[in-house]
């Protein structure tokens, strides 16, 4: 299986959009869960959204009504749709993949065992 790379962070203005990438290889075929986290450094880390293998989505509480997971398994990619972009929403995004055991992707963030690198999410006010 192939390494999660993230991309499609930067600087936005509060109210605006962002299209995040994870570049999932392998892991958009095999892994039971795919999900998104955020984290501000110092603090916890947030689970935005996941998706299993079978296409069912979830959505954490924090960015629920703002954001949309998506799977292209042509192009090996998992991507964040990110709208109405608040100060608050500021942090690093990251992707992460379970293994193919059946579980919750809700339930526990300790089921994904490989991490991409992140992609820094700034917005103004």
């Amino acid at each position: 299986q192939e390494p999660l790379v993230e991309s499609g962070g930067g600087s936005v203005q509060a109210g605006g959009s962002l299209r995040l990438s994870c570049a999932a290889g392998g892991y958009i075929y095999s892994s039971y869960c795919l999900a998104w986290f955020r984290q501000v450094p110092g603090k916890r880390r947030e689970q935005i959204a996941d998706i299993n293998k079978y296409g069912v989505t979830g959505y954490g509480d924090a960015m629920k009504g703002r954001v949309r997971l998506s799977r292209d398994k042509a192009n090996n990619i998992l991507y964040l749709e990110i709208d109405g972009l608040k100060p608050e929403d500021t942090a690093v995004y990251y992707c992460a993949a379970s293994d193919t055991t059946f579980r919750d992707c809700s339930g526990d963030e300790s089921i994904f065992a490989l991490w991409g690198q992140g992609t820094q999410v700034s917005v103004s006010s």
